[in-house]
């Protein structure tokens, strides 16, 4: 089980790299920041949108943001073509993800969170609490992706390790 500590804890981490990553990205051209690398999305720009398409969804079936227009996990790579846009709509919803967990109580961690998976088509029901890891892990993992296509193009993002962060 987990604690609301735990996700404020996990909220400001998640703001803290994607200013790491969005900084670090920054310095590459539009162009490279698309350009086809041979990760899961494709680019950098597409993984970026796919993070924060992810989270938008994620928030709409806890109640707590409005569905993202993409409906879909492929529709979502392209949400922001804009490299500002993009940069700005994260900065946004990462101030609401860090307000969202402020807002929850022990009791709203337990019980199940039911939806329609865009992934699998089927419907699941998981627990709230593990729903919630499930954001930050799936956050980690595609910016860990992102972070690999940055050193690959000679750019070395800012620390990741938890411990080194202002968040605690």
């Amino acid at each position: 089980m987990i604690t609301p500590a735990y996700v404020q804890t996990m909220a400001r981490y998640n703001t803290w790299q994607n200013r790491n990553i969005y900084e670090s990205a920054t310095h590459l051209g539009d162009a490279d920041r698309k350009a086809h690398r041979g990760a899961f999305f494709g680019s950098i720009h597409a993984t970026l949108n796919h993070i924060l398409w992810a989270d938008q969804m994620w928030l709409w079936r806890f109640n707590a943001a409005n569905r993202p227009a993409p409906k879909t996990i492929i529709d979502g790579l392209s949400q922001f073509e804009s490299w500002d846009d993009l940069k700005a709509a994260r900065i946004s919803f990462d101030a609401k993800i860090e307000a969202w967990s402020t807002t929850l109580s022990e009791s709203q961690l337990l019980g199940d969170l039911s939806w329609i998976s865009g992934g699998t088509g089927q419907n699941m029901t998981t627990p709230r609490w593990l729903t919630i890891v499930h954001i930050f892990n799936h956050q980690t993992h595609h910016r860990g992706q992102v972070h690999a296509l940055l050193t690959s193009s000679g750019i070395k993002p800012g620390l990741t390790d938890l411990p080194f962060g202002d968040v605690v």
